[in-house]
C-alpha cells in the first residue's frame, strides 16, 4: 500500500531535513504506527504521503502507482484525520459531514451512522462550534470515514480523549483493520502505539531508528524482570530479579519459600522504554 525509498524533505529557509533519508514499506491490511517526538518528522512525512508537500527527494509509491502520477483522484482512495481538527463552526456536527459527504462521486457512508459509531448521535443537531475538543475529535475522525477509503492516515486520534471514547476509537480502528483497511498511525503515545500497531517505525531528527513488530522490539531490546513484594517489618518491601534464570536463582528461591509474598509479576520492557534505548530521546 505505501512504499517509501530515500525519502528527504526540508523546509524553505531550514538548514536542516525535517526528514532524511528515510525508506519503510506498509502491506496491505497492516496498522503501521509511525513514532516519535514532537517535531520529530511525523507529521512532514505524513504530509507528503497525503499528498499536501510535493518538494521531496527520493520514491514513494502509494496503491501501487508513484505517488508524483496521483492528482486530486487520490483523495477519492485515502481518508486522512489530521491532530489538529477543523469544521465549520456554524454547521451542525450533522451538516459537517454531509457537506464533506457531497464532495466525492462515489459511494459513502451514512453520516448519521458515521456519528452513532463515535457517540454524536445525540449531537448530531449541535453546532460543530460548540463541540468540546473530545466531540471535535471524534467528528474529525469519522469525516475520514465517509468514503470507506482503502488507506486511513490517523494522526494522533486519541489525543484529547477522555479513556471511555479513547477506547471506542481504538476499537473502531482494529475493526477497520479486519475489514482489510489499511492504517498509517502517527503517534507519540506508545501505549496506543503497543495496543494497536502491527509494526511500528521509531523516527527522530527526521531519520528512523528502528521499524519492527512491538514486541519483537521489546524482546530484542527489553531487560525482562520480576518484581516481588512482600512485607518486612510492617513495611512493604520488594527485589527485583532477572528473568532469565530464575528457576536457578538462590536468592529469589529463598525469597519465595521464606517469606509471605504479596505480589509477584515480571516487569517486561515497555515500548517507550526501547524508543529510549534506541534513541537516547524521550517522547514530550
Amino acid at each position: 500500500m505505501i512504499e517509501v525509498r530515500g525519502l528527504s524533505y526540508t523546509y524553505a529557509g531550514a538548514s536542516h531535513p525535517a526528514v532524511d533519508d528515510i525508506s519503510f514499506a506498509v502491506a496491505p491490511g497492516e496498522i503501521f504506527g509511525f513514532l516519535g517526538p514532537s517535531g520529530a518528522g511525523k507529521s512532514t512525512t505524513q504530509k507528503i504521503l497525503t499528498g499536501l508537500l510535493r518538494q521531496y527527494r527520493g520514491e514513494v509509491t502509494l496503491l501501487g502507482r508513484d505517488l508524483r502520477a496521483w492528482g486530486s483522484d487520490l483523495y477519492a482512495h485515502i481518508g486522512v484525520s489530521f491532530e489538529l481538527p477543523h469544521h465549520y463552526a456554524k454547521l451542525t456536527g450533522l451538516e459537517n459531514l454531509r457537506f464533506f459527504r457531497s464532495l466525492y462521486d462515489g459511494a459513502t457512508r451514512e453520516p448519521s451512522e458515521l456519528l452513532a459509531l463515535v457517540g454524536l448521535d445525540d449531537s448530531g443537531d449541535v453546532y460543530a462550534g460548540a463541540y468540546s475538543k473530545g466531540m471535535q475529535m471524534r467528528l474529525n475522525f469519522v469525516r475520514a470515514l465517509l468514503h470507506d477509503p482503502a488507506l486511513l492516515f490517523l494522526d494522533e486520534p486519541t489525543a484529547g480523549l477522555d479513556p471511555v471514547n479513547g477506547r471506542k476509537i481504538k476499537d473502531i480502528v482494529l475493526d477497520l483493520q479486519r475489514a482489510g483497511k489499511t492504517v498509517f498511525l502517527t503517534t507519540h503515545d506508545m501505549h496506543v502505539a503497543d495496543e494497536l500497531c502491527d509494526r511500528v517505525a521509531f523516527i527522530v531528527d527526521g531519520r528512523l531508528a528502528a521499524v519492527d513488530a512491538p514486541r519483537t522490539l521489546k524482546l530484542n531490546y527489553g531487560v525482562p524482570r520480576v518484581r516481588v513484594e512482600y512485607p518486612s517489618n510492617g513495611a512493604a518491601s520488594a527485589a527485583e530479579f532477572p528473568l532469565e534464570g530464575l528457576g536457578a536463582n538462590e536468592e529469589f528461591l529463598t525469597l519465595i519459600r521464606g517469606r509471605e509474598i504479596e505480589t509477584i509479576h515480571t516487569l517486561e520492557a515497555t515500548l517507550e522504554d526501547v524508543f529510549i534505548r534506541l534513541t537516547g530521546r524521550r517522547l514530550v
